[in-house]
């Protein structure tokens, strides 16, 4: 899986930090053979806009030299409203004949131009309420956002092989760690800066997905007009870093007001989920990205859920050497290099 030929980066781009991550195969092993993270000023990308390329870019290039990142051969990751993930039911076909139709099945079912998209599908195999026909993944991403991402890469020097969709790297990535059971019902919740995303999986297949525009920005929005500080104070605040500038009891009522919210709006989304599967219960919820840290999301949100849930571990089945890598500052950012971790288990030419 890991040979030297087909071996790729992980590139996560978020609006808050980038992260980059390589996997090789060694005598104990997968291990992890490179890993960093550097932090994104406000305002470079948002809602998944780039908005000052050559800024990311030089951020990009800064983060493989300090991290002695030689492999130029990347796997980067689009999400948010660009994104259109949709299982679908089409007469069966072969994968050849479904190409030849795909754009005409997809314009049923996609909100934008079908010229604008860039388009690919995943067959699932024989829908269950009619032989005639079967069960496939389709996924649409605007080609604008897909260019901006190849061509950002491109000018960081690196040569963009895989683009994935952020919720099926983080599904790589925990398939890979924790082997669930084929028929278990399981959500995985990834928490970034801006956009919050929920994919449930049905043993290995992603049933139901969806974003959200809500994140951990929105607390450092809250503690920024409470002591009118800027959005780096505010981040150092939210982690206890703040010394004087606001009580605990202030902090913990703003993380506890936007926790609330992200609660009503999960169980939202897992109720939608419900009125289409009523008989599929959702036992486990495995968090991820900079929210997953948080404990009262995850007390609040077993509560709302009747489900049980834990953060992810993306290293929890990689060796990781202690002399090359901090092994508590590993397990401190564990959450938020999940998706950086399933995109760096790709490889080149794989679906």
């Amino acid at each position: 899986m890991f040979g030297t030929k087909n071996r790729l980066v992980g590139l996560d781009i978020g609006s808050k930090a980038i992260k980059a991550a390589e996997i090789v195969e060694s005598k104990k092993g997968f291990a992890l053979a490179k890993f960093g993270m550097v932090d994104l000023p406000q305002g470079l990308i948002e809602d998944g806009a780039i908005k000052d390329p050559e800024a990311v870019a030089e951020l990009i290039r800064g983060l493989f030299k300090t991290y002695g990142i030689k492999n130029r051969s990347v796997a980067i990751s689009i999400g948010g409203y660009s994104v259109i993930v949709k299982k679908i039911s089409v007469q069966t076909a072969t994968e050849a004949q479904l190409h030849d139709t795909i754009h005409f099945e997809a314009e049923q079912y996609i909100p934008f131009d079908i010229n604008d998209v860039n388009l690919d599908f995943q067959i699932l195999g024989e829908n269950e309420n009619n032989p005639n026909q079967m069960n496939v993944l389709l996924v649409a991403a605007k080609k604008e956002m897909v260019n901006d991402y190849v061509n950002l890469a491109e000018m960081a020097g690196l040569d963009p092989k895989i683009i994935d969709v952020d919720a099926f790297a983080l599904q790589n990535v925990f398939q890979m760690n924790y082997e669930p059971a084929s028929e278990e019902n399981i959500a995985l919740i990834d928490i970034g800066a801006s956009k919050t995303s929920l994919n449930i999986l049905k043993g290995e297949n992603s049933v139901f997905m969806r974003d959200v525009s809500l994140g951990c920005g929105q607390i450092n929005q809250k503690i920024a007009s409470l002591v009118s500080c800027n959005a780096d104070e505010a981040e150092a605040i939210k982690f206890g870093e703040g010394g004087d500038k606001i009580s605990a009891e202030d902090l913990s009522e703003i993380i506890s007001s936007v926790v609330t919210d992200w609660c009503t709006e999960i169980r939202r989304a897992l109720d939608f989920f419900y009125s289409t599967y009523p008989d599929d219960q959702i036992k486990r919820i495995i968090l991820s990205g900079g929210g997953g840290n948080i404990h009262e999301l995850r007390q609040l949100l077993a509560v709302e859920t009747s489900a049980e849930v834990s953060t992810i571990n993306p290293f929890q089945r990689f060796f990781l050497d202690g002399a090359k890598f901090d092994t508590e500052y590993l397990e401190k950012i564990a959450p938020q290099a999940s998706i950086c971790m399933g995109l760096a288990t790709r490889k080149v030419d794989d679906k």
